[in-house]
Parts: C-alpha cells; sequence; structure tokens
C-alpha cells in the first residue's frame, strides 16, 4: 500500500477549501513552495491529479472533489480520537484549536502563540482563521475551544478577557465627501450605503451597522463581505462606506480608500473567549496562561 501521511491530508484539506495557495499557507503556517511540493508528492505517490493549477487559480478536478469530503471526515475522526486520548490521560500534551476573527489582533494571536508554546512545548497550537459569517471564531458550534474574537457576540455561556481596545474608524472611499477629514462623527455617516457582514454574523453585524446609533433610521445595505478584502474592494468601487476599528486601517490599507478616525462612538474590544465547561487540558493551560502573563508579556514586546 502506497504511504500517506496525515500532515500531506490536512495539506490537501486545506488547500482543497481554500482553492488558493497563499491562503491555504497562511493557515497551516508553512511556505508556498513547502505546501506546493507536498501536494505534488501526494498526487504523485498515487499517480493521481487533486488539483488543476495555472497562474490565475487553483480547481479541484472531478476525483479531488470527491475525494475532499473522505479526506475531511476522515481528519476529524483521528482529532477526536487524539482528543479523547488527551482527555482520558488528562495531561497537557497534544493539540489545542485556537479560534480568530478574520483581521483580529493578528499580532496578539502571534504573541499568544509564541509565547505559550514556549510555555508549553508539548501542546501544539492549531490556529483557525474565520470570516464575519461566523464572529465567534468556532466557538458557537465548538469548532473551536478557545477563540480570539470582537464582541459583541452571543455566546451566553462563554467568559472573555479583554486583551486590547481600538477605536472605531470610518472605511471611506477616495473621493468621499469626508475623506479628507481628520475626524467625524458617526451621525454624519448614518445616512450612506453601507458595506456589512453577512445575516449570520447576528449582533456582531448590528454592532458595526451602528445600529444603536440609527434610531428608527435603517442603514441602506450596499453590498454584503464576509472578509477585509472583499469590504474594502467594494469600498475602493464606490458602493459605500464601512465601520471597523483602527487596526484594520493598518492592516488592510489599499489603493481608493480612506481612514478616518470616528470620534463619539465607544472602543472597539478585543478578547481572549472561552466556554469554562469544555474546556480541554491544553485549552485550561493556555486560558490560565494568558489570564496570568498577558499583561507582562505585551509589556515585552
Amino acid at each position: 500500500m502506497t504511504d500517506v501521511t496525515l500532515r500531506q491530508l490536512r495539506y490537501f484539506a486545506v488547500l482543497g477549501e481554500e482553492l488558493n495557495y497563499r491562503r491555504a499557507a497562511e493557515r497551516l503556517f508553512i511556505t508556498q513552495p513547502a505546501l506546493s511540493t507536498a501536494i505534488k508528492q501526494l498526487e504523485q505517490a498515487f499517480g493521481v491529479v487533486l488539483l488543476n493549477r495555472n497562474t490565475r487559480e487553483v480547481a479541484l478536478t472531478d476525483l479531488g472533489a470527491a475525494w475532499l469530503p473522505q479526506v475531511q471526515q476522515a481528519l476529524a475522526g483521528v482529532d477526536a480520537v487524539v482528543d479523547n486520548l488527551v482527555t482520558l490521560s488528562g495531561t497537557r500534551q497534544g493539540r489545542l484549536r485556537l479560534g480568530y476573527l478574520i483581521g483580529t489582533g493578528a499580532d496578539l494571536l502571534f504573541r499568544i502563540v509564541r509565547h505559550f508554546e514556549a510555555a508549553f512545548p508539548d501542546v501544539k497550537v492549531e490556529p483557525t482563521e474565520f470570516d464575519f459569517a461566523d464572529p465567534t471564531a468556532g466557538l458557537a458550534d465548538g469548532t473551536t475551544e478557545v477563540a480570539i474574537i470582537r464582541p459583541p457576540v452571543d455566546l451566553p455561556e462563554h467568559r472573555m478577557l479583554i486583551l486590547d481596545s481600538e477605536d472605531w474608524v470610518a472605511c471611506l472611499p477616495r473621493d468621499h465627501r469626508l475623506a479628507g477629514r481628520h475626524e467625524v462623527q458617526i451621525a454624519e455617516l448614518l445616512d450612506d450605503p453601507i458595506v456589512c457582514a453577512p445575516l449570520t454574523a447576528g449582533i456582531w453585524r448590528d454592532y458595526w451597522l451602528a445600529m444603536d446609533a440609527r434610531g428608527n433610521r435603517p442603514p441602506t445595505i450596499a453590498a454584503v463581505a464576509a472578509t477585509y478584502e472583499a469590504e474594502t474592494t467594494s469600498i475602493a468601487r464606490g458602493l459605500g462606506i464601512s465601520f471597523t476599528s483602527s487596526s484594520v486601517a493598518r492592516f488592510y490599507d489599499r489603493p481608493g480608500i480612506v481612514y478616518v478616525p470616528i470620534a463619539d462612538r465607544p472602543p472597539s474590544l478585543t478578547a481572549l473567549a472561552w466556554r469554562p465547561s469544555t474546556l480541554s487540558p491544553q485549552a485550561d493551560a493556555l486560558v490560565r496562561y494568558v489570564e496570568a502573563n498577558w499583561n507582562s508579556e505585551t509589556s515585552r514586546d
């Protein structure tokens, strides 16, 4: 029987989900060449073609599309078996599923992971990115055990530790009437068409629509976007505006848009969230570590 490794299967599963080498490599925390080599080795081992590639896109072949859900199911089974062993043993050696909302404190994520893995080298942290469709970053359905999120989210049984706060900013087309201002008031923008998150984002969507400031004036939805790339692209096209946080202005600057601080909004918070009743030993170790060390760790970075 031809040998195939779990790593190769994970690489194929992530690439099959993303259909983009850059995004898949970022999720896996490897380089794009390493990912490409691993997929080629997997195909050569079986003499098959799982993905079609060209300079613009990646697509699953019919065989790859048929095999992907089987691989995903197999990996989920392996992960469950490993989790059960760790739970039964009571040890902290093993794997930790850490979710994070796209664009939410990327610097916070890497600082937490770096310091925690240095303190607990037997625990492998597996960060997973979630888009605006799930602002709970996998906590709501149990995909992740701990997550870095931006409240508010509908997680009544979860606890949160605030990690950071940021100012609100308006993302505007470069030719917007207020693009040259040093700051704006929220009321000045409530009549503008707005680019917002999908309906599945629930109260998080309402928060970034500034529904609390609108009274009886419903928003005019210009477009729906699940990622900052899609959001800023819509705004650069002049479809509308959006409300976001100051870190997004640093990480997602692009031609055709400007960011203007909003002077009269409470800060947006970034938090570590978890459900105490279902924490694995690894997740419990992470929560306790961040609770005990976050201030001292951040002061050293």
